[in-house]
């Protein structure tokens, strides 16, 4: 029997955040040495095993980041996924770090919008499907809104 059920990721509106899956216990140690490399960045990060213990692994050098992180992993209770909550950085700052750790598979999404996570479960546990990052699109932009969207980049530094 397979159960699908809607998982809604529980955080403050503007909190980025990125949820992965790996296969490893050592992610939890990569995913800190990974991160706290960024300057000024603040983070909370969560790991759920899925053998031995099968524990939720968490570290962070935010304590609140790190509740967060926590609390979430275990209501998506998906074996191997992680998700690691971010401040001062954004995910576009860490991304590629994170995706050339070794052992990680996959990266579902780097967002924050609000976000659900369709989770199958069977009798031996539950595994992440995929997420519905944000909201459906309504139009396709035109020239006010390319303006917004380059105006935007160069604000928060991406662009000159």
């Amino acid at each position: 029997m397979l159960e699908l059920k809607i998982i809604k990721i529980d955080k403050p509106d503007d909190l980025n955040f990125i949820l992965g899956q790996s296969h490893f216990i050592k992610t939890v140690e990569d995913l800190y040495e990974s991160l706290i490399n960024v300057p000024g960045v603040k983070f909370g990060l969560a790991f759920a095993e899925a053998s031995g213990a099968c524990k939720i692994r968490c570290e962070g050098n935010d304590a609140t980041l790190k509740e967060l992180a926590c609390k979430n992993a275990l209501e998506l209770a998906c074996g191997h996924s992680f998700i690691v909550f971010l401040k001062e950085a954004y995910p576009i700052s860490v991304l590629n770090a994170i995706k050339n750790i070794p052992e990680v598979c996959n990266i579902y999404c780097a967002t924050s919008n609000p976000t659900e996570v369709i989770i199958a479960q069977s009798k031996s546990g539950r595994g992440i499907l995929g997420v519905i990052d944000g909201l459906s699109p309504n139009a396709i932009e035109e020239a006010e809104d390319i303006a917004w969207r380059k105006g935007l980049l160069r604000k928060i530094g991406y662009k000159l």
